[in-house]
């Protein structure tokens, strides 16, 4: 049996990916099977940059009726946003392939499958985009040979993020102690919708400084980026250590710290 998948996206448009469902609801019942157990990426988060599709491991358990047979259906893991999990959530992606299923019983599956997450643009099946960053319900669907679907929703929740990039400058370097010390920087995180990066505006990001010798950071300050993610502050210079910018990220964000930039204090 070969069973296809449909992505839809936010823009109503519809892309065919290789995995999951038929085209329409059949008219056909689904498999007597329920799913528990999902977790999505080891539970968690999502993190996609602007070129590349991100590929991520899906395990979940199937409990079927004993005179069921296994190779009668196929199942995947499905992400979606709305009230309920089916053809008509607001956004819905399916597993590219069918998950890879043991019996561990007559009646219980243990169960496993891949997720592509693919920006716009970045191939003929690319088309997340950005305004798709946020919270996802986690489901699962089991098709049959008639195409009959069943769909099961509310088995958790993730976060797909844009990747976030940060970077810190610290100068003058070297300073004399007491002096003042400025440190720049830029948070910029990906656009799915022009495979680039871009700055994130008005987000709280932490100045943080190492000491020589230290494997800690502190927080000297917290300051928000411009408007176009820049970000420019002053410290006073105390002793030879590390500066760098942190930001803790959002749910359509990640989280990113810069590499630290090593001054020294004469």
């Amino acid at each position: 049996m070969r069973i296809r998948a449909l992505v839809l996206a936010a823009s109503g448009a519809v892309a065919l990916s290789t995995l999951a469902v038929p085209a329409a609801q059949a008219a056909t019942a689904g498999p007597a099977v329920t799913f528990s157990n999902l977790k999505v990426n080891s539970g968690r988060n999502i993190v996609v940059g602007t070129t590349s599709a991100v590929t991520v491991s899906a395990t979940y358990t199937v409990t079927k009726p004993a005179n069921l047979s296994a190779s009668s259906f196929q199942t995947g893991p499905a992400l979606y946003r709305g009230a309920t999990l089916g053809m008509n959530s607001d956004d819905l992606i399916i597993s590219d392939d069918p998950g890879t299923c043991t019996a561990s019983s007559s009646t219980v599956l243990k169960c496993s499958a891949k997720i592509q997450f693919r920006p716009k643009g970045t191939d003929e099946d690319g088309d997340l985009i950005s305004s798709q960053a946020g919270t996802w319900k986690l489901g699962a669907l089991a098709v049959n040979a008639d195409d009959g679907i069943t769909w099961q929703g509310g088995l958790g929740s993730t976060h797909l993020q844009r990747r976030a990039t940060l970077t810190t400058d610290a100068s003058p370097e070297p300073v004399k102690k007491g002096k003042t010390i400025t440190v720049t920087g830029k948070l910029a995180r990906a656009n799915w919708d022009t495979n680039k990066y871009a700055g994130y505006s008005t987000q709280p990001v932490k100045l943080q400084f190492r000491k020589k010798g230290s494997s800690t950071y502190t927080t000297l300050k917290t300051i928000k980026t411009s408007s176009t993610g820049t970000l420019k502050t002053t410290t006073t210079a105390t002793v030879d250590g590390y500066y760098r910018y942190s930001f803790a990220g959002t749910t359509t964000t990640s989280s990113v710290s810069a590499a630290g930039d090593f001054v020294d204090v004469q």
